[in-house]
């Protein structure tokens, strides 16, 4: 496959599926302008029918997100989501209505989401970390970071991800991926 230069609207989908890929483009674009809002918001209702994803047009989403598998995903209308992070099946990242970490989740560059975890709250997920599957964060994550279980375990690690993230973008004017 030739390398091609990626524009910031697109999903990195390893699987070539177009339906993702004109998704996400009308995503990013339905913020700016009304007509990608109403195809947005019909593509929107029907990819969530089909896949059960529920990702609002408000939610700030970085390059390089990636959704591995497109099944009962939801995230919440107020979390930023940073470059080049990797969704698995089964995640919520939602809002907290009170308490303390009332608010949403703000997720850092670099970071792999296991399967069926829950991200919860007013708190920042920083850069290099590996959520395990079925773990429960609700507490700030540094950077450099392993995540287990329920409650989370924070465990240290340097390159955390290093074989999880597939086809990161670097740079956002030239993007390139083989």
């Amino acid at each position: 496959m030739k390398p091609y230069k990626l524009d910031q609207s697109r999903l990195i989908y390893r699987r070539g599926n177009r339906y993702l890929r004109i998704f996400f483009f009308l995503f990013r674009n339905a913020q700016r302008k009304s007509l990608f809002r109403i195809l947005y918001k019909i593509m929107f209702y029907l990819h969530s029918r089909r896949h059960c994803i529920e990702i609002s047009s408000s939610t700030k989403i970085g390059y390089g997100f990636c959704i591995w598998h497109p099944y009962n995903i939801t995230i919440g209308s107020q979390a930023i989501i940073g470059n080049n992070v990797t969704i698995s099946k089964g995640c919520l990242i939602g809002h907290e209505f009170r308490g303390n970490r009332k608010g949403s989740p703000r997720i850092g560059d670099y970071v792999w989401i296991g399967s069926n975890c829950c991200i919860v709250g007013k708190i920042k997920i920083g850069n290099d970390v590996l959520i395990a599957p079925n773990s429960y964060v609700n507490c700030d994550i540094p950077d450099h970071s392993i995540v287990i279980g329920n409650p989370c375990i924070i465990k240290h690690k340097e390159d955390a991800i290093k074989h999880y993230i597939q086809n990161p973008i670097a740079d956002k004017d030239f993007l390139r991926f083989e």
